[in-house]
């Protein structure tokens, strides 16, 4: 069973107080943002229709929370949701909370309870000069942009690329990319998708090459994980079990193009 909260009078009270460990009830938040074909602010999306399978087999109630990506991931961190989802995997957010298959501090997340694989890309202004070939940056005279709290930040550091970190939105980073602020722009390829058929399609350009490619997952409490481990495991495994089923892969291929494909 779903119960979607919007952002609100009541999602607002259940952020400040500890979430709830009643048997069947399960608080997730997600980020404030339409991420497709992954997820909408109302409840729409692979995400969610993953999400709603999986509780109706193993008879959960989904409590959902929408807010900035950041406070979702600290409200994981602070025990006072369940878990979060999207998140892809990252040695420093084992600080937040637990992945599926990790054991200790030095595991790494399982792929195969994966919700979906998604990628970022490089979007430039039309007739830019910065360019990437799968291995390198080339002729970066100023900024890459980047969404806050975004693990493609950590790539781009690593990069030694000069960054930009002070957007919440996709559509605010093309704004400052098309003002001259930034020279390009990391985006989700759902969100560059999305921007690629908008207004600001005859403005800028997605180079073909993805910048990463990488698995995301429901991160789960450590509170949670420890009070219900059991609970825990079977609702990762149940995700494995629904993604691979041939009825989400038929919806998957019919939102996505190709299984498995893509946050």
């Amino acid at each position: 069973m779903l119960r979607f909260l919007r952002h609100g009078s009541i999602a607002c009270c259940l952020l400040v107080g500890a979430p709830s460990f009643a048997a069947g009830t399960v608080s997730l938040c997600f980020e404030r943002q339409e991420v497709l074909p992954w997820r909408t602010l109302d409840g729409g999306g692979l995400n969610f229709e993953l999400l709603a399978e999986v509780a109706r087999r193993l008879g959960l109630t989904l409590d959902y929370q929408s807010m900035p990506w950041k406070r979702c991931l600290a409200q994981v961190k602070a025990n006072q949701v369940d878990g979060a989802f999207a998140v892809s995997f990252s040695r420093e957010r084992l600080a937040l909370g637990a992945y599926p298959g990790v054991k200790g501090g030095d595991g790494l997340a399982d792929p195969a309870r994966r919700m979906h694989v998604d990628r970022y890309v490089l979007v430039r202004r039309k007739g830019g000069k910065v360019d990437w070939d799968g291995k390198r940056f080339a002729n970066v005279d100023g900024r890459i942009g980047f969404q806050l709290g975004y693990s493609v930040g950590d790539f781009l550091r690593a990069q030694n690329v000069p960054v930009d970190e002070g957007s919440q939105q996709a559509d605010e980073l093309v704004q400052k990319m098309l003002a001259g602020r930034l020279v390009a722009a990391a985006l989700g390829g759902g969100d560059a998708m999305r921007l690629m058929r908008s207004a600001y399609a005859t403005q800028i350009e997605m180079l073909p090459v993805p910048l990463v490619e990488k698995p995301y997952y429901l991160l789960l409490s450590h509170a949670f994980v420890a009070q219900r481990p059991d609970l825990a495991e079977r609702i990762w495994k149940t995700i494995e079990d629904v993604r691979t089923s041939p009825a989400y892969r038929r919806r998957e291929r019919e939102l996505t193009g190709h299984p498995g494909g893509g946050h």
